[in-house]
């Protein structure tokens, strides 16, 4: 499966999701709101309460895990054209320029912080 195929089941997948979760979400507003609850809407509203809270859980597990890998494998390959250019390499040099625009839209965009 080639890049575009991922990418058009991964947004299709994301798609549903949210899908799903409008569909959640009102209920679980409706049971919050609700003064007085029957038996079955208080473990109803208990159940999805525990649901959402690990969906929470793993929403920002996988956020961090995009966040780490993706700037991890760009800092990884930002060093390696580095060497290769300082060595003379005139495609590595250009990869670089490219690696150092990408690093600074992320800085000045907010997506990655600089700590220095």
């Amino acid at each position: 499966m080639g890049f575009r195929e991922q990418q058009a089941a991964i947004q299709k997948e994301l798609d549903r999701f949210v899908d799903l979760l409008e569909v959640l979400l009102p209920r679980y507003s409706t049971l919050l709101k609700k003064e007085h609850l029957s038996e079955m809407e208080l473990n109803e509203l208990g159940e999805i309460e525990h649901f959402l809270i690990g969906v929470s859980g793993r929403i920002t597990a996988i956020k961090h895990l995009l966040e780490q890998d993706v700037f991890g494998h760009s800092l990884h390959q930002y060093y390696k054209e580095k060497r290769k250019a300082d060595s003379g390499d005139p495609f590595a040099a250009e990869k670089l320029k490219q690696l150092k625009k990408t690093f600074s839209d992320a800085l000045d965009s907010g997506s990655i912080v600089n700590w220095n």
